[in-house]
């Protein structure tokens, strides 16, 4: 099952809490699309992925700073 969640409006350290919130929600296999702004807040979910054993699939700039990252639980 694919999940979304918008964090442009959010700054670190609360982009990483609600992501890692969110992904505890949800079962394995599952995906979950983060919309998210470039630097510190991109920074944390690649390194944070990859130290939770998550797999981060894609990352993808949409213009103006942000980004869409999808990963798999």
């Amino acid at each position: 099952m694919k999940h979304f969640l918008d964090i442009t409006k959010d700054h670190c350290p609360m982009t990483f809490v609600k992501t890692k919130l969110k992904l505890n929600q949800l079962e394995k296999g599952d995906l979950l699309e983060v919309l998210l702004m470039e630097g510190e807040p991109l920074k944390n979910i690649e390194k944070s992925s990859l130290e939770q054993g998550y797999k981060l699939l894609s990352v993808n700039g949409e213009g103006n700073g942000v980004f869409r990252v999808l990963v798999e639980k």
